[in-house]
């Protein structure tokens, strides 16, 4: 990443909606702002396969879901936030990673200028080439700050994304159950 073009793009911009970028409140703005693109971009260079390499053998291949994984990405359209949950279930098939590495899946793909609709894509792509499991189901609800602060100014509405891979893209019955569970 680099900084130095952040924090001048900084200063552009400021001069550019006719601030001053050299006012006291906004002298340390663009390093500010390039020290938080290091944080909320920081997926760029991640790669899901490190936190999902880590996997156990386990004896029983039931469904595994972890519900409300609380996230936040940029929309790459207007580079505003969109925030949210993300909902993962699988179905392993003789192995499983650690639940702590499904929240850093999603982390990997959420901090990058991004669309859900892709967002959600990659998660259940990672963990379908990584973990293949029997079967993947994401589902994301997010709010994205492009509807609610600008635009058709809808405050509250949420966007739902869902991909389903393996087992439960054939079976409705297993799709239901991620539903019911995620009711739970």
């Amino acid at each position: 990443m680099d900084t130095n073009k952040i924090r001048e793009a900084v200063r552009l911009f400021l001069e550019g909606i006719g601030e001053d970028p050299q006012r006291e409140g906004l002298l340390e703005t663009p390093d500010r702002v390039a020290r938080m693109c290091e944080e909320i971009y920081g997926g760029l260079g991640n790669d899901a396969a490190e936190h999902l390499s880590k996997q156990f053998t386990v004896g029983n291949n039931e469904m595994v879901l972890e519900k409300d994984i609380t996230f936040y990405s940029t929309c790459e359209h207007h580079l505003l936030p969109f925030y949210g949950k993300a909902h993962i279930a699988y179905i392993p098939d003789g192995r499983v990673v650690g639940l702590s590495k499904l929240a850093r899946t999603v982390e990997v793909y959420a901090r990058r200028p991004q669309i859900q609709e892709q967002l959600t894509v990659q998660i259940a792509d990672a963990l379908d080439k990584f973990i293949s499991p029997r079967g993947v189901m994401v589902m994301i609800e997010a709010e994205h700050m492009c509807m609610t602060m600008r635009g058709v100014k809808k405050p509250g509405s949420k966007t739902v994304t869902f991909a389903a891979r393996g087992c439960f893209a054939e079976d409705h019955e297993k799709q239901k159950m991620f539903m019911e569970m995620l009711k739970a």
